[in-house]
């Protein structure tokens, strides 16, 4: 028996983009305030230092301007209120030292600490060392005796000053601390500013959100963009354009639901009363008239179907984006299929059916699927309408830019009424009042030749009768073209 480990089994939890930008926010902003702070401080300690080694210069100056060696030995002249002022000044331990650089000579508190570095004459020198346990801060400075306590010999004079770093200490202290103080409640009033920025800044999401929320099932209509940030925009057009997407397909389930409702109600309750009345009759020729008719209403009622299958099929693929694929479909191919689909058909109805091309192959961009069906129900219209005997024509033309399919009939033609408005789904023109059909096919074929950038174009031969039906292609082009041309002839 084996187990699973609870970190497999534990969904993984999704931040919220709120979480996400405090999370990055916030501790950089520590990370950096904390430098900062270390920075301030050290700076800081030099400013105190820079501060207090000023009053070690001052007595170091003092004492070096009270230093003789005019009476051939080390002396200093330096008055007992002058020593009281300078321990005054310092505010701690005073510890000093006059002496050669030789050490022979030497006055004040002996063995006070000298730096690592020699000395440069002139410039005091200032650092810390250990004198009798104690930390102090020395200032140091060396210069040329003048006179020479030696006689016909150089040498240097050096002075000390050291003051101890309790007062000094205890100062640095309670300026850090205060400058401590300062920068933590700049840190906090930062991290409430950020965090008080990111749940504004994160408000108009939270208003999309209540208002998608709050819409009832059936309300589609854009989301409003006012008073969004600008990098929110892109966002609402996606949804809204989704949404549209989304209302324009259910307009298309619900047209083909009204009209699945609304054209087979009709036949079925035909073919019911053909059922009940076959079941009834015991004459096998009556019964025999009756399944006849009931043959002829399925047949009409799956023709209708499958019209309106086809229309809703091609009107999904133009709202689908990758409802279909571009590819290059030869014209006089697909018509041959097509002639050898409906051979049949024309038989039975004694046409004269066949397919002219001049040349081959005359290639466009579509899809297979969606131009087979248009012009499989722009033959079928032409066998319908034809009279027996009749002819039936499909023409492959190709000239400089464009490739035309023409289906031509022997058919009594349409009016100009009907030819403006032959698109309009289950309208029937005047030639086929008494004509089966549900009066989707050119609804199909205009619907496929708007998806594909092609044109759909209605007229009727003169002198001779019948009707002309075209799909004009525009070469190098394909549905994104959206060409607008108005209906006209060739």
């Amino acid at each position: 028996m084996t187990t699973r480990s609870p970190r497999k089994t534990r969904q993984k939890r999704t931040r919220t983009l709120k979480a996400q930008l405090l999370w990055w926010l916030i501790p950089t902003l520590v990370l950096v305030m904390m430098g900062a702070l270390w920075l301030s401080n050290h700076q800081l300690r030099n400013q105190v230092d820079i501060a207090y080694d000023r009053s070690l210069s001052g007595a170091l100056r003092a004492i070096d301007h009270n230093i003789s060696t005019a009476s051939g030995g080390l002396a200093m002249e330096q008055p007992y209120l002058m020593l009281e002022f300078f321990e005054l000044t310092a505010n701690g331990s005073v510890f000093y030292r006059v002496a050669t650089e030789d050490g022979l000579a030497e006055i004040g508190h002996p063995d006070l600490p000298m730096p690592q570095d020699p000395l440069v004459s002139g410039e005091p020198r200032f650092f810390y060392a250990t004198y009798q346990g104690t930390p102090v801060r020395v200032a140091a400075l060396a210069r040329p005796m003048d006179p020479p306590l030696y006689a016909n010999k150089g040498g240097r004079v050096v002075v000390q000053v050291a003051e101890g770093l309790d007062t000094r200490q205890a100062f640095l202290h309670q300026v850090l601390v205060r400058s401590v103080e300062r920068d933590l409640a700049v840190i906090l009033i930062s991290v409430l500013v950020i965090i008080l920025g990111v749940f504004m800044a994160l408000r108009p999401l939270a208003r999309l959100r209540q208002e998608v929320e709050g819409r009832s099932a059936d309300d589609l209509s854009p989301v409003s963009a006012s008073d969004m940030p600008r990098e929110v925009l892109p966002l609402v057009a996606a949804v809204n354009l989704h949404m549209a997407r989304f209302a324009a397909q259910a307009r298309v389930q619900s047209q083909f639901l009204d009209d699945a409702s609304h054209q087979l109600r009709t036949p079925l309750s035909v073919l019911r009363t053909q059922t009940a009345y076959a079941l009834r009759e015991t004459d096998p020729q009556e019964v025999r008239t009756a399944l006849l008719a009931m043959q002829e209403g399925l047949d009409r009622a799956v023709r209708t179907t499958n019209q309106m299958l086809a229309l809703a099929r091609a009107k999904d693929a133009s709202l689908a984006e990758g409802g279909f694929v571009l590819e290059s479909v030869d014209l006089v191919d697909l018509a041959d299929g097509v002639i050898r689909s409906q051979l049949p058909t024309a038989r039975v109805r004694q046409l004269d059916i066949g397919l002219e091309a001049g040349q081959r192959p005359v290639v466009v961009q579509g899809a297979d699927w969606l131009l087979r069906e248009a012009v499989s129900n722009l033959v079928d219209n032409a066998i319908r309408y034809t009279s027996p005997t009749g002819e039936v024509t499909v023409r492959i033309e190709a000239d400089a830019g464009q490739a035309r399919l023409v289906v031509e009939d022997s058919g009594p033609g349409m009016s100009a009424e009907d030819i403006a408005r032959a698109c309009i789904r289950f309208r029937r023109g005047a030639a086929g009042k008494n004509k089966p059909g549900a009066g989707l096919g050119l609804a199909i074929v205009g619907t496929i030749a708007e998806l594909l950038g092609a044109r759909l174009v209605l007229e009727n031969r003169a002198p001779l009768p019948g009707l002309r039906a075209a799909l004009v292609f525009t070469l190098g082009q394909g549905p994104d073209a959206a060409l607008r041309h108005e209906n006209g002839g060739f």
